[in-house]
């Protein structure tokens, strides 16, 4: 095991990671959020808060979720052996409810009555959704036009599970206008009202607290490898947005000599406006009340995106993403759509697993790895399933080859 220990000490009490993060805030909100501080701090080492969230993740999600070994699909890419730790199989279809639920239970231990949350892809609006059925809580879910007619089955869930979806009409219609106005109903009933930020983004302490609960991932996954194989893998690799479910695979392996990867998506290709890798080409900048690594326009202002996962188009990234690409110890690289296609079918076709088309960026990416590794072992975060994806695979690319 290395000593890697300044990798898990972050953030820092004003929510720092390195240079990136931080709490970048209107006057009116510096309250609101010093409470979501003061309660979360509180709760988060009691051991009934524990007790009861644990519960949550075994009798309601599900979890643990398995690791599973892709063996067709790694003897017919003919390289390195792929594992895949199925979040797809999580309640709801995705890693985003492992911290929603504890989110929503942060909620209800602050006496909140409503969860406000966006969406891009829907898989997080599903969860929190969820959450709020579960507690007994309002939602409101801000989404994108745009992502409203790629994610329909997700949009349909929503509802049915009790939430108020609210179409956002302005600018380019995705993710950065849902969070836009995310934040501007929850600056105005931040009293009866939690924002339930659904990646490791946003002002401190969100980035640090989905961090928290999305750990689980990691712990069942480190575990889980060593009993099927007796070792670690040499490559753990993940899709990254805002990078909720890498950092939290990643954060179990920080420690450990395992090459670490998070697959950005280039989209269409490298030009403004063409694809949403923040990581790759973007420079510091403030988006959302954080600090980090912002695909910006000459102005400074957040630059266009695309990407064909509406769960990947966000011009900012996660800082303690930003925090360990600047430290060496993960290391970024993208991928085109048209990659992100082809690992789409042939997963579905060699194992019979959908992946969404997010996950499906880190699957293309591990394929090429393993080839040019030729041995060892990859595992890959399945951060999702494609259910919500099938309508726009089958109109953009067919059914496959």
């Amino acid at each position: 095991m290395t000593d890697n220990n300044k990798f898990t000490a972050v953030p820092d009490k004003n929510g720092f990671f390195g240079k990136y993060g931080g709490k970048f805030l209107p006057p009116q909100l510096e309250k609101p959020f010093a409470e979501i501080i003061e309660s979360y701090n509180r709760i988060k080492s009691d051991a009934s808060f524990i007790t009861e969230l644990r519960y949550i993740r075994k009798h309601f999600q599900g979890r643990p979720t398995p690791v599973f070994h892709a063996r067709t699909l790694s003897l017919e890419n003919g390289g390195a052996q792929i594992y895949l730790k199925r979040e797809d199989l999580n309640h709801t279809g995705a890693h985003k409810l492992n911290h929603c639920m504890g989110e929503g239970l942060l909620a209800k231990f602050m006496g909140k009555k409503k969860l406000i949350a966006e969406t891009g892809a829907g898989q997080h609006g599903v969860a929190v959704a969820t959450a709020a059925a579960y507690f007994g809580l309002e939602c409101e879910v801000h989404m994108g036009e745009v992502d409203i007619a790629k994610q329909a089955p997700n949009v349909s869930r929503m509802k049915l599970l009790g939430a108020k979806v609210i179409p956002v009409t302005h600018g380019l219609k995705t993710l950065k206008e849902a969070v836009d106005s995310a934040f501007e109903a929850y600056l105005k009933d931040y009293k009866n009202s939690i924002y339930c930020i659904g990646s490791v983004v946003g002002p401190h302490p969100f980035p640090m607290m989905v961090r928290d609960f999305q750990k689980i991932v990691g712990i069942e996954a480190r575990e889980q490898f060593f009993d099927l194989t007796g070792e670690l893998p040499d490559v753990v690799c993940a899709c990254v947005g805002g990078g909720s479910n890498a950092i939290g695979i990643f954060s179990a392996f920080l420690n450990d000599p395992c090459e670490l990867i998070g697959v950005e998506p280039l989209g269409r290709g490298e030009g403004v406006g063409e694809n949403a890798a923040s990581m790759t080409y973007g420079h510091e900048g403030i988006i959302h009340g954080f600090k980090c690594y912002l695909l910006q326009n000459d102005d400074g202002s957040p630059a266009p995106v695309y990407s064909c996962a509406s769960g990947l188009d966000y011009p900012g990234v996660g800082p303690e993403h930003c925090y360990l690409k600047d430290e060496g110890r993960v290391k970024y690289v993208t991928c085109l759509d048209t990659g992100c296609s082809d690992a789409f079918f042939k997963l579905t076709r060699l194992e019979g697993i959908i992946p969404a088309i997010e996950s499906a960026h880190a699957i293309a990416h591990a394929l090429v790895k393993a080839r040019e590794m030729k041995t060892g072992t990859i595992l890959v975060n399945l951060s999702g399933r494609g259910d919500k994806d099938l309508d726009y695979v089958l109109e953009n690319w067919g059914e496959g080859s």
